[in-house]
This record gives structure tokens, C-alpha cells and sequence, in this order.
């Protein structure tokens, strides 16, 4: 089950307070600003900045 598109609209980067978007066929969710990705774990968004990886 896909993360609820309501929710999604309400997520920001913990770091940095940027909306994040679903990347990585809906696995995960990225910031556009600070580049921290944050995993997305049985239908959870995981987002705590110890568990996001940072990618270009």
C-alpha cells in the first residue's frame, strides 16, 4: 500500500523543513533542498535525519 497521498502533502525534511517527494519507486521519500533521502519501511515514512542517506 502506497504512502496516502494526503499525508505526503504534510511531510517535510526534519532538517530543514523542505517538502520531500517519493523517489525511488515509492521506497522512499527525498528532500530537494538538503538531499537526505528517508526510507519508507512497511508503509511508513521513517523520518528521523539518523536513518536518511544523502544522495545528489
Amino acid at each position: 500500500m502506497p504512502v496516502d497521498q494526503e499525508l505526503l502533502e504534510i511531510l517535510a525534511c526534519p532538517a530543514c523543513k523542505t517538502p520531500v517527494v517519493l523517489v525511488k519507486e515509492g521506497t522512499a521519500l527525498k528532500c530537494e533542498t538538503c538531499h537526505r533521502v528517508y526510507p519508507i519501511r512497511d508503509d511508513i515514512p521513517v523520518m528521523l535525519i539518523d536513518e536518511a542517506t544523502v544522495e545528489p
